[in-house]
């Protein structure tokens, strides 16, 4: 699946914070929707309005919402995770489109 063949769908991103080894490349690639939290690990954050911080969202499982503009970070920080626990899946049916469990890692 590539960037532009989901440009379209809504997507939501989640961390497996099991798999995490908290190298912060996800971090550094989209901070607005990835952070470390004081336990070395990574977390997702939902998009928040200009000029706020949003919420660490530290739930087991929590997902965020992938901003469009900020759609190719988040997919190479899947790509990219050392820890292959980076997933991105599609809101509608749940399918995971960049992360470990996708099917096709295209660019």
């Amino acid at each position: 699946m590539t960037v532009r063949d989901e440009a379209t769908e809504e997507l939501e991103v989640w961390i497996d914070q099991d798999l995490c080894t908290g190298d912060g490349i996800c971090a550094q690639y989209a901070p607005e929707v990835f952070e470390l939290d004081i336990d070395g690990l990574a977390y997702v954050k939902p998009p928040a309005p200009i000029g706020q911080e949003a919420e660490l969202l530290t739930e087991p499982g929590a997902t965020a919402r992938v901003p469009l503009p900020l759609l190719r970070e988040v997919a190479e920080s899947a790509k990219d995770c050392p820890g292959q626990c980076i997933h991105v899946r599609r809101v509608a049916d749940r399918t995971e489109v960049f992360g470990p469990d996708a099917e096709d890692q295209g660019s």
